[in-house]
């Protein structure tokens, strides 16, 4: 039986339309039950908070709830590999930070590929470190101190959340370029680290802005940059650190991604919602307190971005010959 032209063409139109049926209808209906947002830190820290903040964005937009589940350890590596193993159906969600960038480099075992196995959503925020001192340390000015660390080679004890942490990657890039003899005094966290500088046990640490500031305002320690390329909303009079040393660049940066293989449509509708929360003055004023700039985008730029800061710190790693204990 031969049919006309026209029904053959409504025939092939309706089988197209229910091939994407299956896929339009996931994205349409998801969430229809909670969502884990994992976190690779412990609670109560800025990656913590910050998760948090998209979280309750996203429950009050689509209305399922959006959880928070801590899975500390590893520096992050087994909330990333409990992600990497979760169905790609856009219930589990990592909430990505420098953190990722760093351990491909660090770590020779890992039982995933980060760049291949977490598919990037969105680029929330990025974060600053700001670079204090012990107010008996003399030096007001990054110059000061460059000069006072070179007067005083492997004197001057600089404390960090740990071996391969951004604070100490953070560090490690300034020595790099500024040919700097500092010594690594790791801690078991930033806070115990900031805790020692306050005692003067350290002379410095690059801190994070959350961490740091109400120390700073107290005059507890002293403020010598901020380690992103221009100052900060929330420490105006603090240069940045690139100001006297060029080429630095120090920013952290948090985000959200998922298992490889969530479904565009959801990655699409995730990244919408977050971009549409970012733009609200409440969440955006939030970040901010948090030593954050909020920023937005798309997928694939967050991947370039992960992707660029692996390759720099991979760098920054080898020269400076850092390995986790």
């Amino acid at each position: 039986m031969k049919f006309p032209r026209r029904t053959l063409m409504n025939l092939a139109a309706a089988a197209a339309a229910s091939t994407a049926l299956p896929h339009a209808a996931r994205a349409q209906a998801w969430p229809s039950r909670p969502v884990r947002i994992v976190v690779g830190f412990p609670a109560g820290g800025a990656t913590d908070i910050q998760a948090r903040l998209m979280g309750e964005w996203l429950t009050g937009r689509l209305g399922q709830q959006f959880i928070v589940e801590n899975k500390p350890g590893a520096s992050g590596n087994i909330a990333t590999d409990s992600v990497a193993k979760s169905p790609a159906d856009g219930y589990t969600l990592l909430q990505v930070v420098t953190p990722h960038a760093i351990n491909s480099a660090l770590y020779t075992n890992l039982s995933f590929d980060f760049g291949r196995d977490i598919a990037p959503v969105i680029y929330s925020a990025r974060l600053a470190y700001v670079v204090v001192v012990h107010p008996s340390v003399p030096a007001a000015t990054i110059p000061e101190f460059i000069a006072y660390a070179k007067a005083n080679p492997g004197k001057i004890n600089y404390g960090s959340a740990g071996h391969g942490t951004p604070q100490n990657i953070a560090c490690e890039l300034f020595k790099m370029l500024s040919g700097l003899n500092l010594v690594h005094v790791p801690y078991r966290g930033g806070a115990p680290a900031v805790a020692d500088l306050i005692a003067g046990q350290v002379q410095v640490v690059f801190a994070p802005i959350s961490e740091a500031i109400q120390h700073v305002k107290g005059g507890r320690l002293r403020a010598l940059a901020v380690t992103t390329a221009t100052r900060l909303e929330v420490l105006p009079d603090v240069p940045a650190l690139a100001d006297f040393v060029p080429g630095y660049e120090a920013s952290g940066f948090a985000g959200v991604g998922a298992p490889r293989g969530t479904p565009v449509e959801i990655v699409e509708k995730l990244n919408k919602e977050l971009n549409a929360g970012l733009a609200d003055p409440k969440v955006r004023s939030r970040i901010t307190e948090l030593g954050g700039t909020p920023v937005g985008g798309t997928p694939a730029e967050f991947g370039k971005l992960i992707a660029d800061a692996t390759e720099k710190w991979g760098k920054v790693i080898k020269f400076a010959g850092i390995k986790v204990e």
